[in-house]
């Protein structure tokens, strides 16, 4: 009987762990439309408007060469920055270079961009369905935001495998560290969880005061029928 109870206890407790991480993932994708909203109103859009005008004053100097040849040049950099950023807003929604080469490809092109000097290692790995990578690269975005943020670290390893039917990432700093037993998860380590959560993966984090940390996050992926590789063009 008191083993019932305990069972239902548990039951429940799961139950309401599960509630509560469908919850943050639904504030954390209305947080995220949010911001691509704002992204599109204040850059893009902005950009777009002034160009516009810039045309037009343009076709109001189609007689004047001097006020073309001024012109023309500002027309030029205000379409390259506007692509410029229209490119960044669809990295952060699902990058190009992840679908076309894969994890390895598109974590080593974030790490040349990065705060702190980055390497990536990768060993067997190979392409894997959408959603699995998506959720290994950006929780590894997460995890390389936060060491920028908030170790101190002069560098950070993130390493890539494949074993046990699983696949593995590895974000690792040699930063300040802290102690996770007396440390909450704050709200990115928890984004992460819940990411991986949500595809019966796994969240560890191994940290001590002055040695650094290191985040290590498991998804489960298919052992029968792979995604192939994805031929790109040049």
């Amino acid at each position: 009987m008191l083993r019932n109870v305990q069972l239902t206890a548990d039951l429940r407790a799961t139950i309401e762990e599960l509630r509560a991480s469908r919850r943050r993932l639904v504030e954390a994708q209305d947080a995220e439309r949010r911001k691509i909203e704002r992204n599109l109103h204040d850059g893009a859009q902005q950009q777009l408007i002034a160009l516009k005008i810039q045309v037009g004053l343009l076709e109001d100097s189609a007689g004047d060469p001097a006020a073309i040849r001024q012109l023309t040049p500002m027309l030029k950099d205000g379409l390259g920055a506007a692509l410029e950023d229209l490119r960044d807003l669809a990295r952060g929604i699902y990058p190009p270079l992840l679908a076309d080469r894969g994890l390895a490809a598109a974590l080593e092109a974030q790490a040349r961009k990065a705060a702190v000097p980055v390497e990536v290692a990768a060993d067997g790995v190979g392409r894997y369905p959408q959603e699995l990578e998506a959720v290994a690269y950006f929780c590894c975005l997460e995890a390389l935001q936060n060491v920028a943020k908030y170790a101190n670290a002069s560098h950070a390893v993130v390493r890539l495998s494949e074993g046990g039917g699983r696949l593995v990432f590895e974000v690792e700093d040699d930063g300040s560290g802290f102690e996770p037993g007396l440390t909450r998860y704050g709200t990115g380590l928890q984004g992460m969880a819940d990411r991986l959560d949500a595809v019966r993966g796994s969240l560890e984090v191994r940290s001590a005061p002055g040695r650094g940390t290191t985040v290590v996050g498991r998804l489960p992926v298919p052992v029968s029928d792979p995604v192939p590789s994805t031929t790109v063009r040049t």
